[in-house]
Parts: structure tokens; C-alpha cells; sequence
């Protein structure tokens, strides 16, 4: 059966998972974190084999680091789920009550966006994560994650289903793609996917959204930044930065590029450059910054992505010149200040236009599980609908409900009834 038959099939239940009960929704991510729990030997021994394989066919140290799906993180993506069924129902909040005419009211109730097609990197635990948000909100889910995680995924997806229909959802509500055509397939369904999201590189982001007429939400690159401002303390500046970079180096909200203000260069620069080296870091600055410590001299105009154990490093005035820096190279995911001055702090969080901005604190706690969310299906750099950590609110949208009484356009038209607009 072709991918465009089956979410023809999870389109028509979509509604009736949309209707279901939250505690038959909450009660599903509930059994599925007991199965995860019990079949864990199973798992990590199917993770074994893509960790083989991608030892094999020499996968980038920073694509096995996401891929690994040990004890660790089956104990997050567990505590992930207790926490997401905890959170209170986000579907049929009454977000507006209006009385047009006497007893002829309009209200507006939130729901679900339908079917989500989810495309995502090669990170077993991103499976659990966005299944569970996606049921949790009452969305039908299509997923294609990473080739490197194929048995991992396979035996995830199979425990998750299992445990999402003995919960008494619908038998369509998830749907696993695990070919690359597949891919192509998904684009052309238009007439059934709500909407898409995909997570990986800036090319593969923007493939996805040339060949599709899906609305698509998602974030490509996450070249984050730290600005450390001349009222920085270092001894606050230093650990944040160390685990920003290191704490998990693959990940999107990891910094990439450190900016420090000139006036505290000739002291702080050596300080960082070796906790820097300590913690396995590489440092690579423009000409100035090697100047003064050494290292590899990059150009003024690149300042890429990395996911690895690698920072690039750059002066600045002020916290103007490292706004400026932000919004033109970076990549509007999250970035953060380091100082002591409230007044230029301020500044720093107003003027940078990115999904979060931070104080005094390190660029990893973009995250959805961190937010309180419970979890994430990606993070959002666009302004539309979502940003940043796309949780429960994410995943829903609303309509609106009009109940009348054989109300008719004509009466109002002719001045025989008129609207009084009263909110209840």
C-alpha cells in the first residue's frame, strides 16, 4: 500500500482521534512509556545494530552521538511522557465567547491541525518525543526519521503504535515511512497532510519546501550565540559558555559562536581559550582574537554550524555591534547575553530577533522538555503560528462555533435585527 493510500486512511480518522478523550489520550503515553520500560533490552540491542552499521560505513562522530539510545535516554523520553500526559488538555479551550445578537453566540475552541507529517534527523529519542506530542494534541502523525536509526526506529514506532490502539485510539492515528521515496510520496499529499515539519539540514529544509505545497514549519541551522559583554563576570561567563558548547555538542541550540567585547578581551580570552582546550574545545577566531591566543585564524563573513567540539570567537564594541552580528549571521533559533549591566541586557533581549533570547544563562535550554512542555516535535525559527519549542501549542489550531437560532444574513442586512457584539 502506497504512503498516499494510508494517510488517505489516517485523514478520514483523523476527526475521531481529535474527539477522543484526554484521559484516553493521556492514559496512551502512559502505556507506551510501560512498553518502552519493558521492552528495553529489545531496543537498546536494535540500537546496537545501527551503531554497528554506522561504525561501518563511518557516520560522523556527531551523527552517532544522536543516534545512541541508551538507558539515559530512555529514562528522559520516560520522564518526558509522564510529564506530557500530566499537562492539561490543550484541545477544546474556549479561547473566545461572543454574543452577536441576543442567544446568538460565536465561540472559538481549540483543535488539532489534522494530519503532521514529521521529517527528522537521525535521533530515535525525537521518535517518542513527537508521536507522543502528536497523540497527546490529537494529531495524526506520518514519520520518517533518519536511515542511520532504522532498527531503532522500527522497533520504537511498533511499541508505540501497539500501546497507542490498546489504549482504544484509532488504528490509523500513526504511520511510520521509512523509505527515502517515501519522502517524495508525502510531498504530493496535499489533499490530506495538514502540515509538514521537517528537522535537519538547511539544503534538506529548504528541498522540502520547494517541492511541496504543504504548509511547512521547521528550523534549518541552529548557529547560536553568546555575546559576553564587557559587565560580564567570568566566573559565571565561563561555565555557561563551557556547557552551551559541550553539554551536548550535537545539538541545534549548542553555541557556535562566542562574541566578547574588547574591553575584557586581553584578560578574558586566555581565561576562556583554557577552559576551553580543558574541556576538548577547539577555538577558531578572527585574525585579532589569534592574535592574542593563538589558534586557527578564520574570516570575518563565515561563521558556520558546527556540531562538534569547535567555537568560533569575535570581537566586539558593543552590544549594538553584536545585535547587528546576531540578526545577519545567525540563524534566529537562540542566542544569549552574558552581563551584569540590566540596562544592556534589555537591550540585548529586545533588539535580537530570534526565537529565544537569553540572559545569563546557556543556549541548551531551548527545549521543549526544559520549557515544560513536555517535549517537542522540533524548534521553529519562522514567526508564523509557532516559535521556538513546538509543544502541545504548537500542534493545535482553532475554529469557530456559531450556534443560532434560525438566524439569517438578510435580517441584519436590512436593520431588521443588529449585532450588539457582547462578550460573555
Amino acid at each position: 500500500m502506497t504512503i498516499r493510500e494510508e494517510v488517505k486512511k489516517m485523514k478520514l480518522e483523523a476527526p475521531v482521534l481529535a474527539a477522543s478523550s484526554a484521559d484516553i489520550r493521556s492514559a496512551a503515553l502512559l502505556l507506551i512509556k510501560e512498553n518502552l520500560e519493558k521492552h528495553a533490552a529489545e531496543i537498546f540491542t536494535e540500537n546496537g545494530k545501527d551503531l554497528a552499521k554506522a561504525a561501518e560505513t563511518g557516520v560522523p562522530a556527531a551523527i552517532v552521538k544522536r543516534l545512541k539510545f541508551d538507558e539515559k535516554k530512555l529514562q528522559d523520553v520516560a520522564a518526558g511522557l509522564v510529564q506530557l500526559a500530566a499537562l492539561p488538555d490543550p484541545l477544546g479551550k474556549k479561547t473566545l465567547s461572543r454574543e452577536l445578537d441576543t442567544g446568538f453566540v460565536l465561540t472559538r475552541v481549540t483543535c488539532p491541525i489534522g494530519v503532521i507529517g514529521v521529517i527528522f534527523e537521525a535521533r530515535p529519542d525525537a521518535l517518542v518525543q513527537i508521536s507522543s506530542l502528536c497523540i497527546k494534541s490529537g494529531n495524526c502523525a506520518v514519520l520518517k526519521g533518519g536511515k542511520e536509526t532504522t532498527y531503532t526506529n522500527r522497533i520504537l514506532f511498533t511499541i508505540i503504535r501497539d500501546s497507542v490502539i490498546a489504549a482504544g485510539l484509532p488504528e490509523h492515528s500513526l504511520l511510520q515511512a521509512e523509505q527515502h521515496q517515501e519522502i517524495d510520496e508525502l510531498l504530493e499529499c496535499d489533499d490530506c497532510v495538514d502540515l509538514l515539519i521537517p528537522r535537519g539540514s538547511n539544503a534538506f529544509v529548504r528541498y522540502i519546501m520547494d517541492h511541496t505545497r504543504i504548509p511547512v514549519m521547521g528550523h534549518a541551522d541552529g548557529i547560536c550565540h553568546i555575546y559576553v559583554d564587557a559587565a560580564a563576570d567570568p566566573e559565571k561567563a565561563i561555565p555557561v559558555i563551557l556547557d552551551a558548547k559541550t553539554q551536548y555538542t550535537a545539538a541545534c541550540n549548542a553555541v557556535e559562536t562566542l562574541l566578547v567585547n574588547r574591553k575584557i578581551a586581553p584578560e578574558f580570552l586566555p581565561r576562556l581559550d583554557a577552559a576551553l582546550k580543558e574541556a576538548g574545545v577547539k577555538l577558531r577566531g578572527t585574525k585579532e582574537v589569534t592574535d592574542m591566543i593563538g589558534g586557527e585564524t578564520i574570516t570575518d563573513d563565515v561563521f558556520p554550524e558546527y556540531l562538534d567540539l569547535i567555537v568560533s570567537v569575535k570581537l566586539v564594541d558593543t552590544v549594538q555591534e553584536a545585535v547587528l552580528h546576531i540578526n545577519r549571521f545567525g540563524s534566529h533559533h537562540t542566542d544569549a547575553i552574558l552581563t551584569e549591566d540590566a540596562d544592556i541586557a534589555a537591550y540585548f533581549m529586545q533588539m535580537v530577533d530570534s526565537a529565544g533570547v537569553y540572559h545569563n544563562c546557556s543556549t541548551r535550554f531551548a527545549d521543549g522538555f526544559r520549557y515544560g512542555f513536555g517535549a517537542e516535535v522540533g524548534i521553529s525559527t519562522s514567526k508564523l503560528h509557532a516559535r521556538g519549542p513546538v509543544g502541545l501549542e504548537g500542534l493545535v489550531t482553532y475554529k469557530y462555533l456559531l450556534t443560532g437560532h434560525g438566524e439569517v444574513v438578510g435580517d441584519f442586512a436590512s436593520g431588521k435585527r443588529s449585532f450588539h457584539f457582547k462578550d460573555l
